[in-house]
């Protein structure tokens, strides 16, 4: 059953937030002033733009809006605040050097430690949000910023990052499942995961309860919903599936795509997705970060746009999933008879435990994909496999408000993108384990094949 999570203090939330500023340091620092400005995309930000957002970010939150603490740089709304910042902007502006970024960020980090320290009782903002909620917030900022950094770099022909030192930090606060790194060979299984699994109909409470814990605003209100039986795929689609649909001309069929997919397709070129390519032995590579490596058939596809995907499933006479089916799938819990669904509901596919490295491929432990058959021990009830990390998985719904939905403290998080972004759910590799739950909501427009997007596909 879904519980409420136990109350996570301000030391352990201290810790965290010093490991999170260790990993953001260290996604960066390898990487020359040139790269760190890099080129002008309209799906990335400049590097050293984005470290510096992160600190402001902390600071605006923690230490201005609920300390009542003065700003420590006099012009840093003008050049720091994302929703006053015009994006295309970002590249002109005077941003701090290397360096005294660098200073700004442990300046920052450290006045926020001392007030979560010092403070004899709990501080709250005018409308009752305490400090617990805001040290929630900018930590997961952060984390997921880190993960967009990841995504930067594999986007710009970045040498893949080398992660060491924060996952020894993690380890030796005690937060091992977040930061640890990996075992080269985890197991697959021998089940056969080519049945769909089958989800009988029933009654569903979509979305996160008040008392879960630190929630971001779009998962909630929670509110039941009545759901048709539905058969889901066990795992996400392949490469080596989706081999089949760019060999079969996939990427030249109109009649597979929608209108605008269509249009999306033909305005970029695409003939396949876009790190892969083709030897004149008609051997697939795909580009890892700097480098080109034989396409591996066992991973999910992934860098594919919600265009694509819907695409595959036309193809493949399938289609994507709605969020509500894909959060039932990865959530509920078969009653006795296994006729129906039961009202308890899971934190995780396989119950209500952390995520570990047997369960879920998270926090950059294996670097990269694993095959989809991969960590059984992460099953959902119906077994449904990877539901959490390895990639994040498109569903067939817009990203729209729960009905009740009020807006929270940070209003520019969710409010602004309703409507015309698709929803995404599950994590990725690089997602961190704190962030991820199975009632999390992810949102891209459809165009986006940057990320580490990929999916799994419903029977008709």
């Amino acid at each position: 059953m879904l519980t409420a999570q136990a109350r996570v203090t301000n030391a352990q939330l201290i810790e965290a937030l010093k490991e999170a500023r260790a990993r953001t340091v260290e996604l960066v620092s390898d990487l020359s002033e040139e790269q760190l400005i890099g080129p002008r995309l309209p799906i990335v930000n400049p590097l050293l733009w984005e470290i510096g957002h992160l600190a402001w970010f902390q600071e605006f939150w923690v230490l201005r809006h609920l300390g009542s603490q003065e700003p420590i740089l006099k012009h840093g709304d003008e050049l720091y605040d994302s929703a006053r910042v015009a994006h295309d902007t970002r590249w002109d502006l005077p941003l701090l050097e290397r360096d005294e970024t660098l200073a700004y960020m442990a300046q920052v980090l450290e006045r926020v430690i001392d007030q979560a320290s010092c403070q004899s009782h709990t501080l709250r903002d005018a409308d009752g949000f305490d400090e617990d909620y805001f040290l929630n917030l900018v930590l997961l900022h952060e984390q997921m910023h880190d993960e967009a950094i990841t995504y930067t770099r594999q986007t710009l022909s970045y040498p893949a990052p080398t992660i060491g030192i924060a996952g020894k930090q993690a380890e030796k606060v005690g937060l091992a499942n977040e930061g640890q790194l990996p075992e080269t060979n985890p197991p697959v299984t021998q089940t056969d995961l080519s049945d769909d699994a089958e989800i009988p109909r029933g009654k569903f409470t979509l979305g996160s309860p008040s008392q879960q814990g630190f929630v971001f605003d779009n998962e909630q209100l929670a509110h039941e919903v009545e759901i048709g039986a539905f058969a889901i795929s066990k795992t996400a689609v392949t490469n080596g599936e989706f081999k089949q649909f760019v060999e079969d001309g996939g990427y030249r069929r109109s009649e597979l795509w929608t209108a605008e997919g269509w249009k999306w397709r033909t305005s970029v070129a695409a003939e396949h997705p876009v790190y892969w390519r083709v030897e004149g032995s008609g051997r697939w590579l795909r580009r890892n970060f700097d480098e080109w490596v034989r396409l591996d058939e066992r991973l999910p596809i992934i860098h594919v746009s919600w265009y694509e995907a819907d695409a595959y499933c036309r193809w493949s006479g399938r289609r994507l999933p709605a969020e509500a089916e894909w959060e039932l799938a990865a959530s509920a819990e078969l009653t006795a008879g296994g006729r129906g669904i039961t009202t308890d509901k899971r934190r995780y596919p396989w119950g209500d435990d952390s995520p570990t490295p047997e369960r879920a491929n998270l926090d950059w432990r294996a670097m990269g994909c694993l095959p989809v058959d991969a960590l059984s021990a992460g099953d959902s009830a119906f077994g449904c496999r990877q539901m959490i990390g390895n990639v994040w998985e498109w569903t067939a719904s817009d990203f729209k408000p729960y009905p009740g939905f009020i807006p929270g403290p940070y209003k520019e998080y969710s409010e602004p993108w309703f409507g015309d972004h698709k929803v995404l759910r599950g994590g990725c590799w690089v997602t961190r384990s704190r962030v991820i739950h199975n009632t999390y909501r992810n949102f891209y427009t459809p165009d986006r094949r940057d990320v580490w997007a990929g999916f799994r596909t419903c029977a008709l």
